[in-house]
């Protein structure tokens, strides 16, 4: 991706630019950029460039920590080592990959004037490759647990235990495999160049097949999915929980309540019967966990669809009209893509109260 230096931006004026060719298509996630090399010295950060650099590493140790918190959990408890945990494990893997080693080095990159690579052609292609790999894997692995919410709210019949495990191992390879593919293409293939030793620029290729071919898979696919899977589990919990039957009880004056496992009562006051019971039916419970979980779906969505949309419509849209947004919202669109790592361990653990437990019980342990 092209992004640009938001540090000479908000610093003041930048050096005079070395002009470079014409607008590139871009590529995936994590690209580095440089449309142009500044010359002379490059000039001291303002106050506020200061604050935009503490606010970004403090988002790469927030993220990285959260992501780590959420994989020692998962580790330490016997009961998450089942389906849907294996898909939030596997995201925090990737979410943690991209804060320890996608985010720092594009930290590193933006804190220089122009984006210039002073790491050599190796780091670049390591560096590449695991933006690439680690950003795709985790817009896939929300994909995944899409549909795992999807299949288990639609076909819970059917979508027994071990069906559910096999199809979120096969889901977490396909992921990962998928990913790997669209990362090391431009090496395995020789589909264009990541280092540019003239400009000392470090960034995707920008060959424009593989662009096409790079964006699609990393986002717009999944994104399709998403949104289609979305609006199945909208359909079918709007269903489900249209057709809930209630029924209508007298009952003595005092108010009451009674709860079961698998069914609630609910008494209201009225005047002619003195009470009245409203009682969902037996799978209420079932009911009220699937409506949980389209919600949690619903908002990981949400903010998936947030972080990353603006960055990849801009990565399409350059190279098929030749033009480019101003380098400071390239370098906005990039750090709101790469937020989204920060915000999916706390979407899926705020809706499941067993993490909370479990991260007490982990502290409590360990103080």
């Amino acid at each position: 991706m092209e992004a640009a230096n938001l540090f000479v931006a908000a610093g003041g004026s930048p050096a005079p630019e070395v002009s470079s060719s014409s607008p590139s298509p871009h590529g995936v996630v994590g690209s580095t950029p440089g449309g142009a090399a500044l010359a002379g010295r490059e000039q001291p950060f303002s106050v506020f460039a200061v604050l935009v650099v503490t606010l970004l590493v403090l988002l790469i140790v927030a993220t990285f920590l959260w992501n780590l918190l959420v994989l020692v959990t998962i580790l330490r408890v016997r009961a998450f080592h089942r389906v849907p945990h294996n898909l939030v494990a596997s995201t925090a893997v990737s979410d943690a990959l991209v804060a320890a080693l996608v985010m720092p080095l594009s930290l590193v990159s933006e804190l220089s004037a122009g984006r210039r690579w002073r790491l050599g052609r190796s780091l670049c292609h390591v560096w590449i490759s695991f933006d690439v790999l680690c950003c795709t894997a985790s817009i896939w692995n929300v994909a995944a647990i899409a549909l795992d919410r999807y299949w288990t709210i639609t076909r819970h019949l059917q979508y027994t235990p071990r069906t559910r495990r096999r199809a979120s191992a096969l889901m977490i390879a396909l992921t990962w495999a998928l990913s790997a593919l669209i990362a090391l293409a431009p090496l395995l293939f020789g589909w264009g160049e990541a280092y540019d030793a003239r400009l000392q620029r470090c960034q995707v290729s920008q060959e424009p097949s593989y662009a096409v071919f790079s964006t699609c898979g990393a986002f717009y696919l999944p994104l399709g999915v998403v949104l289609f899977v979305y609006w199945k589990i909208y359909k079918a919990a709007k269903f489900r929980f249209g057709r809930r039957r209630r029924a209508v009880l007298p009952q003595p004056a005092k108010v009451q309540m009674k709860e079961a496992p698998h069914e609630v009562e609910m008494v209201f006051p009225s005047r002619r019967h003195g009470a009245v019971a409203v009682q969902a039916s037996g799978g209420s419970w079932r009911e009220q966990k699937e409506k949980r979980a389209a919600v949690m779906v619903g908002i990981l969505i949400g903010v998936f669809v947030l972080c990353w949309t603006p960055f990849f419509l801009t990565e399409l849209i350059s190279p098929l009209c030749a033009c480019s947004l101003p380098p400071v919202w390239k370098s906005i669109f990039l750090w709101l893509g790469y937020s989204n790592s920060f915000f999916n361990p706390l979407i899926y653990t705020a809706f499941n109260k067993n993490y909370n437990s479990a991260f007490k019980s982990l502290f409590t342990k360990q103080s």
